[in-house]
This record gives structure tokens, C-alpha cells and sequence, in this order.
């Protein structure tokens, strides 16, 4: 997927069209992760839907739920939902930057080989 250190650093063009992909792939992943909580807490917690996604929304972004949960499957289902919010962050975190630290270690190491060249 990524170029090998041997190879060529990627061009700025080709490089901004890989970090586009990953932030779809991202958003993909966030939007997914929005429905599952919303149609959790729907049906779940017995919430409206505008309350399903408040809490969905809120657990995603790691600020914890709002208001009452009513019945015990709602809890339940509030407590995995905070538990698989917490990994869709991380995961979500290393899609995007990925290429980036990829690109940066990749320069570093063409920098090293050429200094080692020039030695």
C-alpha cells in the first residue's frame, strides 16, 4: 500500500489523493459508527431519535452520554457502545495520520541515506 523506503517519495499530488482516501475511509467509519449507536439507542435505550443521536454523537466523540438510560438493555447496550467508542477513536486516529507518519518517516529515512551517501 505504502512505497517501500527504497523507492522514490510520493509526489504532493498523489500524496493529498492518498490522504483523501484515508479521510473517507475515516468518515466511513465515523458514519457507520454514528448509525450503530443511534439505532442501539433507539431501540435499545428506548430514546427518541434525536436523543439516540445526541448520545451516540456525544459517546463517539468521547464525551460521555446524556441524560437518563432507561431500561437495563439501553445500559448494556450504552456501556460496549462507550467501550467500542473509545477503539473507533483510536482507529479512526491511525487511518488518518498513517499516511502522514508514513510520509515523514519515509523522508527521514531518504535524508539518512543521503547523508550516508555523502559520508
Amino acid at each position: 500500500m505504502y512505497e517501500h523506503r527504497s523507492e522514490v517519495l510520493l509526489s504532493r499530488p498523489a500524496f493529498l489523493r492518498r490522504m483523501v482516501r484515508h479521510g473517507a475511509l475515516a468518515l466511513l467509519l465515523v458514519v457507520g459508527s454514528l448509525l450503530l449507536g443511534l439505532v442501539g439507542f433507539h431501540f435499545l435505550g428506548a430514546q427518541a431519535w434525536i436523543d439516540a443521536l445526541l448520545n451516540a454523537a456525544m459517546l463517539l466523540g468521547g464525551m460521555g452520554p446524556v441524560g437518563d438510560m432507561g431500561p437495563t438493555a439501553g445500559k448494556l447496550f450504552a456501556t460496549v457502545y462507550a467501550l467500542y467508542s473509545g477503539l473507533a477513536f483510536l482507529i479512526v486516529s491511525s487511518v488518518l495520520f498513517a499516511p502522514l507518519f508514513h510520509r515523514v518517516v519515509h523522508k527521514l529515512h531518504m535524508d539518512l541515506d543521503d547523508a550516508d551517501k555523502d559520508a
